[in-house]
């Protein structure tokens, strides 16, 4: 009788995950998540079941299963394996023990129909309307910046890749070869800074290119509570200055914009102007010329306000170790879309 199961034990084990402090739970009873019920709904193709066959999943516990996905980075085949294997996920996804859990070809579906209905938008603007009624309203200004997501290397050759550039598809290629190629993701340099420390050798900064593979994510924050109000999705070659309209936000009381130095170009500063908006764009050193002293004191001023959504490319990118797997623009949007969405709740708790 002592080995037999009794009838409290998931509660039990439900209770002392509680105890020791399950991030998940605090997550989730951050924002009810019925309230995307009418977008996911409205997005997904249900038939009406005339027919028979088996109920689909829910909507909103499907939704939850992304966001889960978002947060710890898992593919579709590790989502699976861990809601059959963790409680605590279990419990976020809304999953009783005896229910049956989605399996990695339903992820897939459900994550590419939200892509087919374009239904990121409307979760963000569901989930703006909830930060409104809580208080956390877009005031302050705010902050635009771009980082690079990585997506696995595709091995082509140089005719190839050219033909891709010129939007068309190598000849040759059959349908199946098509469909695992990444025709969209483009290779960039990513520019750093190395300071190596030789013994009796003065500190010298180093300038470091490194070559990438995959999508640019651009965003803009509030200052003030530092949650993402606008995003866009571009492939990693595209330059950041030339999502800057799209990335300012109507909604923020104040008028300061702050970004780095490719944001600086008479096309942006002029879109600015137009929507009487102030700039705190860093100031660009001349070639061959320092800034003058005033520029310098000013940089470094902004630099410090600016900064600040450097902690939202952190968050995504190491502790939730943003990866795109997906094949192709419009999906990657979703998987960073999703990641977004995810920092926002995180945020939020």
């Amino acid at each position: 009788m002592a080995s037999q199961p009794g009838f409290f034990d998931v509660e039990e084990r439900y209770a002392a995950l509680s105890a020791a402090g399950d991030r998940l739970e605090r997550r989730s009873a951050v924002v009810g998540f019925e309230i995307f019920r009418p977008v996911l709904d409205a997005a997904l193709a249900r038939s009406d079941r005339s027919r028979g066959g088996r109920p689909p999943y829910d909507a909103v516990l499907m939704f939850r299963i992304l966001l889960l996905q978002a947060l710890y980075s898992l593919s579709d085949e590790q989502a699976e394996f861990q809601l059959r294997d963790r409680l605590s996920f279990m419990r976020f996804a809304g999953l009783a023990l005896h229910q049956v859990v989605p399996d990695a070809k339903t992820i897939w579906l459900y994550r590419e129909q939200l892509k087919q209905a374009g239904a990121l938008e409307g979760l963000f603007r569901r989930f703006d309307e909830v930060l409104a009624a809580k208080g956390f309203l877009a005031m302050g200004g705010q902050i635009i910046d771009a980082t690079i997501i990585a997506a696995p290397r595709q091995k082509l050759t140089l005719e190839e890749k050219a033909t891709i550039r010129g939007g068309g598809t190598p000849e040759g290629w059959s349908a199946a070869k098509r469909a695992q190629k990444d025709c969209d993701a483009r290779w960039t340099l990513k520019r750093g800074r190395a300071k190596p420390e030789p013994k009796g050798a003065p500190r010298q900064a180093i300038q470091i290119a490194v070559p990438i593979f995959g999508y640019k994510s651009h965003i803009g924050i509030d200052r003030r509570h530092g949650l993402i109000r606008r995003w866009t999705v571009t492939d990693a070659a595209q330059h950041d200055s030339r999502s800057f309209p799209a990335l300012l936000d109507p909604e923020n009381t104040a008028s300061r914009v702050w970004a780095d130095t490719a944001y600086r170009t008479k096309r942006n500063l002029e879109v600015l102007e137009r929507r009487g908006l102030s700039e705190r764009i860093q100031f660009r050193r001349p070639p061959r010329r320092g800034l003058s002293e005033l520029q310098a004191k000013a940089n470094a001023a902004r630099a410090r306000i600016r900064s600040g959504i450097e902690h939202v490319f952190a968050a995504q990118k190491h502790r939730m170790a943003l990866f795109v797997r997906t094949i192709g623009l419009a999906r990657a949007q979703v998987k960073i879309g999703m990641a977004n969405l995810a920092y926002n709740f995180v945020r939020l708790a």
